[in-house]
C-alpha cells in the first residue's frame, strides 16, 4: 500500500472516530438513551466543547469525501508521486489538527481556519496533479 492510501486509511479512521467525543458529551449531560429521546430528540443544551465536537465531525465527512475521491482517481490513474505522497500527508495532519483545534475552542491565531485552509490547498495542489496528467 502507497502512502497516499495509508493516509487516506488514516483519514477514514479519523472522520470515523470524531463522533466518540460527541456521544460522551450527549451522555454526560442527558444521560443515556431513554425510550422517550428515540420518540423526540431532547432539547436541553449541550457545553459548548460538545457542539464544536459535532461540527469538527460534520466538517469531517464533509471534506472527506472529495479527498478519497481524488486519492482513488489517482490510484487508478497509477500516480503516486512525491507530491502526490505529501499532499495526501499534509491533509491528514492538517485535518488531525483542525479537529483537535475546533473542539478545543481555541480562536488563538484562526488556526482553526488556518488548518482547514492548508488541508484544502493540499487537496486542490493533488487534484491538479491529477488533471495535469489527462488534461
Amino acid at each position: 500500500m502507497n502512502s497516499e492510501l495509508v493516509y487516506l486509511l488514516l483519514t477514514a479512521i479519523l472522520t470515523g472516530l470524531l463522533w466518540i467525543p460527541v456521544v460522551i458529551g450527549y451522555v454526560k449531560t442527558r444521560g443515556p438513551l431513554s425510550d422517550e429521546s428515540y420518540r423526540v430528540a431532547p432539547s436541553d443544551p449541550l457545553p459548548p466543547w460538545v457542539n464544536r465536537a459535532n461540527r469538527a465531525h460534520q466538517n469531517a465527512v464533509e471534506n472527506f469525501a472529495p479527498f478519497a475521491a481524488v486519492v482513488l482517481v489517482g490510484q487508478a490513474m497509477g500516480v503516486h508521486t512525491s507530491l502526490t505522497a505529501t499532499c495526501a500527508a499534509v491533509y491528514f495532519f492538517a485535518r488531525l489538527a483542525h479537529a483537535l483545534v475546533h473542539i478545543s475552542g481555541t480562536g488563538l491565531l484562526k488556526a482553526r481556519t488556518l488548518l482547514f485552509t492548508i488541508g484544502w490547498i493540499a487537496f486542490i495542489v493533488y487534484a491538479i496533479a491529477l488533471l495535469r496528467r489527462v488534461l
